[in-house]
């Protein structure tokens, strides 16, 4: 059975595994995530002292993008000593009631670690088609809880993502901003300057793998659909058409916002992954 993989952050009981009994060492995350990762990328490792679910001790929560890969990683690791002296106990975590609401997208680093795992590294390639300033409109500062002294710079990212091997091309359409204060510290202006334009750039390709969908077969073979259901206006225009979107200020900044922390680490301009 095929199982479809979303560049969006897994959901459900059956992408997390509980692990109890653990013995209390440094870099039990570290020890955690060698021990399970060699079944498949992980999304997160966390471990818990004392947690309700688990009574006295550390537990480990061990969530996977695949479901599929969580069931071999619970079953091959259930009862087993891995890198303590007492056996683990490892189960897939209760499923939980609630409203079932659309996952949040991935930051563009954590796109780029499931693309390396299933396409390869060679396997994809992002090409910036325009990344632009964009002029502040007036009253927006106010909007945005900022006081008059302090201003923002922004730059607008239209980015192409090509999966060569499979013959999809996915676009993504993001605003990045930063502070800058009063604008009058050069040093600060080109800091706010970089920071807005790695955000715009990290929006733009989480945007352009949000377009694209994972399908892993059983035979361990990667297939890719293009999910026209998270098609775009941006996604017809022409490159020139593209390059003139800052005359273009209709944005939502909501459906624009990512975690910044993951998105501003290395991410490099450069055009290849």
């Amino acid at each position: 059975m095929a199982e479809v993989l979303e560049f969006r952050v897994p959901v459900g009981s059956a992408h997390t595994l509980l692990v109890w009994g653990l013995e209390p060492q440094p870099g039990l995350e570290h020890s955690l995530f060698s021990a399970f990762s060699r079944f498949g990328p992980l999304f997160s490792v966390r471990a818990r002292s004392n947690a309700a679910v688990a009574g006295p001790g550390c537990c480990g929560v061990i969530k996977f993008y695949s479901a599929g890969d969580a069931s071999r990683a619970q079953r091959a690791c259930n009862g087993q000593r891995l890198f303590q002296k007492r056996p683990l106990k490892v189960c897939v975590c209760p499923k939980q009631r609630g409203i079932q609401q659309q996952a949040p997208a991935l930051s563009s680093n954590k796109c780029q670690e499931l693309a390396n795992h299933y396409l390869g590294f060679d396997g994809w390639s992002s090409r910036i088609i325009a990344l632009q300033k964009v002029s502040a409109l007036d009253g927006e500062n106010e909007e945005l809880g900022q006081s008059s002294q302090q201003g923002s710079v922004k730059f607008l990212c239209a980015l192409e993502l090509t999966l060569p091997q499979h013959g999809v091309c996915s676009r993504g359409v993001a605003l990045g901003q930063a502070a800058v204060g009063d604008g009058q510290d050069p040093l600060e202006l080109i800091t706010a300057t970089r920071r807005a334009q790695k955000l715009a750039v990290g929006k733009a390709l989480s945007g352009a793998f949000q377009k694209i969908l994972l399908v892993v077969l059983e035979n361990g073979k990667v297939a890719v659909e293009y999910n026209s259901c998270q098609e775009e206006p941006t996604d017809s225009l022409t490159e020139e058409e593209l390059k003139g979107l800052v005359q273009v200020n209709e944005l939502s900044l909501e459906q624009l916002d990512l975690e910044e922390e993951e998105v501003l680490s290395d991410l490099s301009l450069d055009e290849e992954p």
